[in-house]
């Protein structure tokens, strides 16, 4: 059976490494062996030392040091070094020498103090060392520093560590009848999630918490599962937990509910989450708050269904909820992605006259909403609007007008909103929103502005996708720059773009078109070897694929 040592106090400790040092000093003239001022001048000169020899510290190999340096006068070095000099590292090196060549047992709260200390001080592998020969000298951190050290390994990417800590104490805490504090493993937990390692926060989770008699699972573990098995859409696995939680005598609660119907509205199960909705409204413990309403009013507008949205709406209301800034954008995003533009504007308004003020996801769904009704003018009004309003337009607002100005050829307004992207240093647009413009310019036959806009996009950090590439080979194609067109396709390649059939089979055709077939037949052979072929398309560049070729 593994021997756990009796902790002591560090204020403890530190008073005896001053007066009840074994010291026998014999240079230097120092006072009585047995004096707390021997003790506290030798541990002065070990200090001392340590600076001036780091880092191969082979002083401490010396008989003297062999015979006088104790547990107690290493912990008073290491948290002389490591509080009052601030040099975490050195107190480490002095820790390990004195481990690895004398042997040394060290008190458990030296073991403490360097954890905590070279894990604030990002030094982890050192930290892991630490609790290495920690654990192989019969302590474990401490619950006072437990769920800090835990924390950090677990922030510094360290799972497998903080796991080991945190399973080791539970055993120990087994073994005593103590329990570990949820706070400790929740937090682990949460961590595990948030860093999208679920399969590891279920498997700790069944393995360890539901099993340790020493882990008491609360409605919060069960919760933090949940969550996170809901945020990967695997609501399934979310409902057997929800299943077993009152066997381990854990109630659900209303985040439990707002969790599921949350992930329920996710993959599109809004009818279930409505379900649920009505579970809460049945039950006395606790009542549906605007966060349940929310969730389940944003799902029926995803599926476009605004009626049941509108429904729900008007029914948290009666029953006193008030609805937040994310109701109204979530029902007036979903009354103008389904064209309903008259719905979503009465919906604005009512917002205002309620006391919100809009933020740019408001706008832009009411911009978005005009657009696809082919209102372009009103949607540059809402613009001209947002920045009287000082909203700052994001880059989900560009693409919506950038995108419906080139449906309606206005490229040169699509341009101006360009500029403006590229002064702002707080956006690096994706590819979707420059390719509207590049290919607008390309079918114009203006392939120059396209390539200087493909240069603002290069020297703004956005990485050309399949479209871009596409887009500029067919338009170079077009403008008879067949080597441009090449050299873009090679480009395309070398970035490890794969192109698709559409964009090999038009440049193919149009090198052959401008009597090229040799360079045609090359491209062609390395097709067969390394690009599948597909003749699918989400979202085609050219709906006539018979490009003309310049010639």
């Amino acid at each position: 059976m593994q021997f756990w040592a009796p902790r002591v106090p560090i204020s403890k400790v530190f008073l005896a490494s001053l007066f009840h040092g074994r010291s026998s000093l014999v240079e230097s003239s120092p006072p009585s062996p047995s004096s707390p001022s021997s003790t506290l001048w030798f541990v002065k000169v070990v200090c001392t030392l340590c600076i001036r020899r780091s880092p191969s510290l082979a002083f401490v190999e010396t008989d003297y040091f062999r015979v006088n340096l104790n547990p107690s006068v290493a912990f008073a070095v290491v948290y002389h070094i490591n509080s009052r000099l601030n040099n975490p590292d050195l107190a480490f090196t002095f820790f390990r020498c004195s481990r690895l060549r004398l042997n040394l047992i060290h008190l458990e709260p030296t073991f403490d103090l360097l954890l905590r200390s070279l894990c604030q001080m990002g030094r982890h592998d050192s930290a892991e060392l630490v609790y290495q020969y920690m654990k192989s000298d019969g302590f474990l951190p401490d619950s006072s520093v437990l769920d800090f050290v835990v924390s950090s390994f677990a922030n510094a990417g360290k799972f497998r560590i903080a796991e080991e800590i945190l399973i080791a104490r539970a055993e120990y805490c087994n073994e005593k009848d103590e329990i570990v504090s949820s706070f400790v493993y929740n937090n682990f937990l949460s961590m595990l999630t948030n860093k999208n390692r679920i399969d590891d926060a279920v498997l700790f989770f069944k393995s360890h918490i539901l099993r340790l008699k020493s882990f008491c699972p609360d409605t919060c573990s069960f919760n933090i599962v949940m969550r996170g098995l809901c945020r990967a859409s695997k609501v399934d696995k979310a409902f057997e937990f929800f299943d077993v939680m009152r066997s381990f005598s854990c109630s659900p609660d209303l985040v439990t509910y707002n969790t599921l119907i949350n992930g329920l509205c996710r993959v599109g199960k809004v009818d279930r989450a409505e379900e649920l909705l009505r579970e809460i409204k049945v039950q006395s413990e606790f009542s549906a708050d605007v966060v349940t309403y929310t969730s389940v009013i944003s799902g029926y507008c995803k599926l476009g269904k605004t009626d049941a949205a509108a429904f729900l709406f008007e029914e948290m209301i009666n029953n006193g909820i008030r609805p937040n800034l994310f109701t109204f954008n979530a029902i007036i995003d979903g009354f103008g992605k389904k064209g309903e533009v008259a719905s979503a504007s009465k919906m604005y308004e009512r917002m205002v006259a309620t006391g919100f003020r809009p933020d740019v996801v408001t706008f832009t769904s009411l911009i978005d909403g005009h657009c696809r009704c082919g209102d372009l003018g009103q949607g540059i009004h809402l613009l001209n609007e947002m920045n009287e309003k000082r909203v700052s337009p994001n880059v989900f607002t560009f693409s919506v007008l950038i995108s419906a100005l080139c449906k309606e050829n206005r490229l040169n307004e699509a341009r101006d909103l360009l500029n403006q992207l590229k002064w702002r240093e707080d956006i690096v647009p994706p590819p979707f929103v420059y390719n509207p413009v590049i290919d607008g310019y390309c079918k114009a036959g203006n392939v120059d502005e396209a390539n200087a806009i493909v240069a603002e996009m290069e020297a703004k950090g956005c990485v050309h996708d399949k479209m871009t590439f596409t887009i500029l080979i067919l338009g170079h194609c077009m403008k008879g720059r067949m080597f441009e067109a090449i050299g873009m396709y090679n480009k395309m390649l070398s970035v490890g773009c794969v192109p698709d059939n559409i964009t090999m089979s038009s440049l193919i055709s149009c090198l052959r078109k401008a009597g090229m077939a040799r360079e045609a037949n090359e491209i062609e052979q390395k097709a067969l070897f390394s690009v599948p072929t597909s003749s699918k398309r989400s979202n085609p560049v050219r709906n006539n694929m018979n490009v003309t070729v310049a010639v």
